[in-house]
């Protein structure tokens, strides 16, 4: 094998999307996809056994989400890259996915051409969070989210202390696992704990719980 070509292990939940994926860069000399992985668990196992140069993951997935994977991964490998896709957009996952450790984070509905632009500058160990994400565009969303200054309008008075005490942390960046452990709680209580927090709340993905929770802590602390 060419030790030049970045080798690349391609994580998401949808067979289909995984094919397209890879046969996107199947022409690519410079581009290897060396495994996938169908959940988040999976790419844990298979990142431990393949050493990919970039891991490009959906953030949701089953069993644990590709934000979860990172910081798994990230324990026995510090220098792992991720590029994460997804069909949510917004400043709020930009935030999520960089305080994870994330390299980057493009949307899924990305053409070819920029979809192996973000790949090439990972690989480079830069930075990639779309198109229009400047260094200084990136750097104000940090800052801004930081100093948790956005007043989002959400209603939470149905929501208990422990649930508020979970959103939290899920802004936080912290996995199921961790919370259990901050909270003395098993994994299948906090992982109970945010399924009802998705049905109260009315969403259908985990990336939308980590949006709403980010809103709830800049708007807790606000106040």
């Amino acid at each position: 094998m060419d030790n030049t070509r970045i080798r690349i292990l391609v994580a998401d939940d949808h067979n289909l999307f995984r094919s397209g994926i890879i046969n996107l860069m199947n022409d690519e000399k410079d581009i290897f996809v060396i495994g996938e992985a169908g959940s988040g668990e999976e790419l844990i196992k298979k990142y431990s056994q393949l050493k990919p140069d970039i891991v490009l993951a959906d953030i949701s997935m089953p069993d644990m989400n590709g934000i979860e994977a990172l910081k798994k991964i990230k324990e026995e490998d510090k220098s792992a890259k991720f590029l994460f896709l997804s069909m949510h957009e917004g400043d709020e996952y930009i935030y999520y996915c960089y305080n994870a450790g994330g390299m980057g984070l493009i949307s899924k509905k990305v053409l070819k051409g920029e979809l192996l632009f973000a790949i090439r500058t990972v690989s480079e160990n830069k930075k990639y969070f779309g198109i229009n994400i400047t260094e200084e565009k990136l750097n104000e969303i940090l800052e801004r989210y930081d100093k948790k200054n956005l007043y989002p309008e959400i209603i939470n008075d149905y929501l208990t202390p422990r649930e508020k005490q979970i959103l939290s942390l899920i802004s936080e960046g912290f996995t199921s696992n961790e919370i259990a452990e901050k909270l003395y709680l098993s994994k299948r209580t906090v992982d109970t704990h945010r399924t009802h927090l998705m049905q109260k709340l009315n969403l259908k993905s985990f990336p939308e719980l980590i949006k709403y929770a980010i809103n709830f802590s800049f708007a807790e602390k606000s106040e």
